[in-house]
């Protein structure tokens, strides 16, 4: 071999280099880094500023709180978590299993009913529900048997055990959407062999088929456990004192920002706890199709009384937590309606809509951004920005709205200061009570819903398809703009219409944050509910059930595209 050959083998291979050196794509890749972070960190400021606001205040209220409010909280928190968690598990795995697993009159129609009270807030379906004694439901039972008010027996349903199956109704489709899921995508092999060793019908599902669902069962508990630790509406109407409560009454009754923010410290561990939790017991457990030919699960024909059992198994959550809360909202909403007064109504609509449809736009651009930056850069700094951005998925609204008003407080006052200095002039409240305090708190509690958007949709494009666009003369943004946007139309359309119907429901960030005499559908809603006016809390809480039926639909369909063989 030659001298030249020798030199030209032991020369090194070009590589192709790496966004993080140099070069113009090195620099476009930066240049996205940056604005993630910012993202990022405000996305992180809430529970960032909690932790330093409780850490750094007076701790001599703490063993105040210690001997006082704190066990208690604590303790009914764990216990509505955990009947929540109870009754979404019977519920949700059982009515999967039956309307995958097995064929009966009206499965079809269970289907797609079994998601429908994601529509309703939980606090909509406590209102809803007037069982207590005044209510129509125990005033009828008096007029119809002619009972004196101490001659019957009635449960209190304004206790932690009704607080538990409201919340309960409403949460239960995390479960049922997560484990049909993953029902639906099991192969009939494993079933079939364990058929072989012995076990019975019933051996099977319990030893092969919902263990093997047991990351998406337990992953759907995780949800509607969040969802109950951070509820403020239904527990505040049934008179539960938990954590979410407490974080409410010590801003606004008590006026003490360090305890609120000790207690929503509180809060958030709790929350970060579950999602900790949840990943644990996944830990690295994974399941794989056998074989390349999927085949689906065996459905079991149920006749007679079994098939009339399984179908009111099916419609009694449905019945509960839909169709009846759905008919009393709108017989209230009928008898009402001459009184409501439409012109203001018209007003909470047009809040509600205007602050809806920002959030989804604001949101979802800057998922787009971070999602671009982990795409065109996916090393630490970008994915430590996502992670950083989805911190809130796990923070309670009223523990973004207690982390956000100290730092809107301070930046207000320092721009004021200069003003006065600078300018001689006084700019007053700029963020604190406004607008872009509400919107600033949406970004950081529903980011992680239009990441996970996003991401997915960024894994169905090839890695080529940004080359080709730069060697087509687009910059970074073209590419985004011009070609990553209008291929990612669905994954964003389907984003922004979650975080647009999750912005309708929120409760507690909007009681918190909202300017002066600015409500929307959600805040009248619990205004009149706790003034006691719930005929007239109907028509609010129905056109925000009307709107929560856009994602029940979306879901619906999605879940029956999804099904293999289908």
């Amino acid at each position: 071999m030659s001298q030249s050959s020798l030199e030209a083998a032991s020369a090194p291979v070009a590589r192709r280099p790496r966004f993080g050196g140099r070069g113009p794509r090195a620099a476009s890749a930066r240049g996205l880094t940056w604005p993630a972070w910012v993202l990022a960190a405000l996305c992180a400021l809430p529970a960032i500023s909690v932790a330093v606001t409780a850490v750094t205040g007076d701790w001599s209220l703490w063993s105040l709180l210690m001997a006082s409010v704190l066990p208690r909280y604590a303790l009914t928190t764990v216990q509505l978590a955990l009947l929540v968690a109870a009754g979404s598990l019977l519920m949700g795995v059982g009515s999967a299993v039956l309307v995958t697993a097995c064929r009966f009159p009206g499965r079809r129609i269970f289907e797609v009913a079994l998601i429908a009270p994601l529509a309703f807030p939980a606090y909509v379906l406590a209102y809803t529900w007037m069982l207590d004694h005044p209510g129509p439901v125990q005033s009828g039972l008096r007029a119809l048997m002619d009972w004196g008010p101490r001659d019957y027996w009635f449960p209190e349903i304004r206790s932690l055990g009704g607080a538990a199956l409201m919340l309960s109704l409403v949460l239960y489709p995390y479960v049922y959407l997560l484990t049909r899921a993953a029902l639906i995508h099991q192969s009939v092999t494993a079933a079939q062999v364990a058929r072989t060793l012995g076990l019975g019908p019933w051996g099977v599902l319990f030893r092969v088929t919902l263990p093997m669902a047991r990351p998406a069962i337990v992953g759907g508990l995780a949800l509607a456990m969040m969802e109950t630790i951070a509820d403020f509406g239904a527990v505040s109407h049934f008179g539960v004192q938990t954590f979410a409560t407490g974080v409410y009454r010590a801003w606004f009754s008590m006026g003490d920002r360090v305890a609120a923010a000790q207690l929503s410290l509180c809060l958030l561990t709790l929350a970060v706890a579950l999602v900790a939790l949840e990943r644990a017991q996944r830990g690295r457990a994974k399941r794989h199709q056998a074989g390349r030919r999927y085949e689906r699960l065996t459905e079991v024909e149920l006749s007679g009384w079994q098939g009339r059992a399984a179908a009111l198994a099916c419609a009694v959550p449905v019945g509960f937590g839909f169709a009846i809360p759905l008919g009393m909202l709108g017989w209230m909403a009928w008898t009402s309606w001459s009184g409501l007064g439409i012109e203001r109504y018209w007003g909470f609509a047009a809040n509600t809509l205007m602050l809806s449809a920002s959030a989804a736009a604001l949101v979802m651009g800057a998922a787009l951004l971070i999602g671009y930056a982990v795409r065109l850069a996916p090393g630490p700094g970008a994915k430590a920005a996502q992670l950083a951005s989805s911190v809130g998925y796990a923070a309670p609204g009223s523990v973004i709205a207690v982390g956000l008003l100290g730092p809107l407080a301070f930046t207000d006052n320092a721009i004021d200061a200069w003003a006065r200095e600078a300018l001689g002039v006084s700019t007053g409240l700029i963020l604190t009570g406004t607008i872009g305090g509400i919107l600033l708190a949406y970004l950081s509690r529903f980011m992680a819903a239009g990441l996970n958007a996003v991401s997915a949709g960024f894994e169905g494009l090839g890695p080529n398809l940004d080359s080709s666009a730069r060697v087509l003369g687009c910059n970074v943004w073209g590419v985004v703009g011009r070609v990553h946007a209008p291929l990612l139309r669905g994954s964003l359309l389907t984003g922004a219409l979650i975080v647009f119907v999750d912005v309708t429901k929120e409760l507690p960030a909007t009681l918190m944050l909202r300017p002066f005499d600015f409500d929307t559908l959600a805040v009248q809603a619990y205004r009149l509910a706790s003034d006691e006016r719930l005929t007239e809390a109907a028509a609010p809480s129905l056109a925000i059930a009307a709107v929560g039926m856009a994602p029940v639909l979306l879901l619906a369909r999605a879940i029956r595209k999804s099904r293999p063989g289908s």
